[in-house]
Parts: C-alpha cells; sequence; structure tokens
C-alpha cells in the first residue's frame, strides 16, 4: 500500500523508470512525457492521491507551475501524506512561487520546518528560503540556507549555524 491507495512495486518501478527518462523529452514533445505519465496514472483508482502527484509533478517538471497547484492541492486534499505529501507541499510551495503567491508557499512550508526530520529537510528550507525572497526576505532566507548547508560542512558547522542565526536576530 502506498498512500492514496493500492499500488505495487512494479508499478512504482514503472513510475521511477518513466521519471528516468524526462530529459529525453525537449521542450516540444513534453505533452509526450505528461502522456506517459498520465497513462500510469490510469491505472490507479480514479482521483487517487497519489495520482494527482505524480500529474502534478509532471506539468511542473516541464515548465507548467500554473497546471500543477490545483493538482497539487487535490492530492494534498485527499490525503496524499507521509514522505510524497511532504514532497507535494515543497513542491506546490515552489510552483507557488513561480505563479506570484510565494506567501502561500511561505505559509505552507513554515510549519514543515518543525516536522519529524528527513531527507527532504534541506529542500524544505532551500524552497522556503526561494519563497522568502520573492518577498523580499532575503536575510531569512539566507539564514535558512546557510542552517541548512553547516551540517553539511567539513569544518565551520558551529560558525555557520552561528551565523545563520545572526542574520535574524542580531542579539546572537
Amino acid at each position: 500500500m502506498c498512500e492514496g491507495g493500492p499500488v505495487n512495486k512494479d508499478w512504482e518501478d514503472r513510475v521511477a523508470a518513466a521519471w528516468a527518462t524526462l530529459d529525453d523529452y525537449p521542450e516540444e514533445r513534453a505533452h509526450e512525457f505528461r502522456a506517459v505519465i498520465d497513462a500510469l496514472v490510469a491505472e490507479l483508482p480514479e482521483g487517487s492521491p497519489l495520482g494527482l502527484f505524480e500529474q502534478a509533478c509532471a506539468w511542473d517538471s516541464t515548465g507548467h507551475s500554473d497546471k500543477a497547484v490545483p493538482l497539487y492541492r487535490e492530492a494534498l486534499a485527499r490525503g496524499l501524506g507521509g514522505y510524497k505529501g511532504r514532497r507535494a507541499k515543497i513542491q506546490l510551495s515552489s510552483s507557488l512561487r513561480n505563479i506570484g503567491e510565494a506567501e502561500e508557499g511561505v505559509k505552507l512550508l513554515t510549519p514543515e520546518l518543525d516536522a519529524p526530520s528527513d531527507e527532504l529537510d534541506d529542500a524544505v528550507r532551500a524552497t522556503l528560503a526561494l519563497c522568502l525572497s520573492s518577498l523580499g526576505r532575503d536575510r531569512e532566507g539566507l539564514s535558512l540556507v546557510l542552517g541548512a548547508l553547516a551540517p553539511h560542512l567539513p569544518r565551520y558547522q558551529r560558525s555557520m549555524a552561528n551565523y545563520a542565526r545572526a542574520l535574524v536576530d542580531p542579539q546572537d
């Protein structure tokens, strides 16, 4: 089982294989890639949150944030949760930023800073930083990015983490 309905490993493998070919589709053939994803989604129950998510990703990845936004929203409204739900929030926030609705992206991602930690933490921070920057809140965005980067540095982790905090709280 996967979020949104029964899915087997074969289906997941075929979806992953389709996504591995995305770069094989130039812009003028992007509709062909979306058709591949649509065919896979057609195997799921109608209205599947997982299917809506995959279709949103396909529109988003082929340069159509405007078409992706309602699909991400519907996937989340229909209960897409867990890892893919978190991905949907990240990607929805990015798409919202792309269509000029960065404030909504900030509202959607800010609670994710306190969510249980996983491999998407840095993507949350990077996307939130972009949304903040679009709103003219560059210091907050830079603070998030430095805070996310600090643990990955071979040295200076403590200093960078302190600098990140000082960008938004000058008393530190």
